[in-house]
């Protein structure tokens, strides 16, 4: 998640060189819209992936979205011109998850077909 093509002088709102940036989002179906709801580079970037993986939740690799998503302000819904590619995004994650859970369940049915007398 690291942008090293960007040409634009460094300041605390552009990343340096190598350094990765990463974008955490939340949606509440009870919202309009999905809320960005941690961002940053370096060393807390590093700290919302590690915190994302250590709680099962899905990381992205999109240096592009990742970049568009940099621009929200923190707690604030994403703009309406981000609105499809982010609901591409989770309703491919919905997918994932969706056949995740349901493998165990088929895997312990396959399971008990092998060993009927268990």
């Amino acid at each position: 998640m690291s942008d090293t093509d960007n040409r634009a002088p460094l300041s605390p709102d552009t990343p340096a060189a190598g350094r990765s940036s990463a974008v955490a989002i939340r949606y509440d179906t009870q919202e309009e819209a999905p809320r960005v709801v941690a961002k940053g580079y370096g060393n807390i970037a590093d700290t919302i992936i590690r915190t994302a993986q250590e709680n099962n939740l899905y990381v992205h690799e999109s240096p592009e979205l990742v970049n568009l998503l940099m621009q929200v302000d923190l707690d604030s819904q994403i703009p309406p011109q981000l609105y499809v590619a982010i609901a591409e995004l989770l309703a491919w994650i919905y997918n994932l998850e969706e056949r995740t859970v349901a493998l165990p369940a088929e895997t312990t049915a396959a399971e008990a077909a092998a060993n009927p007398g268990d």
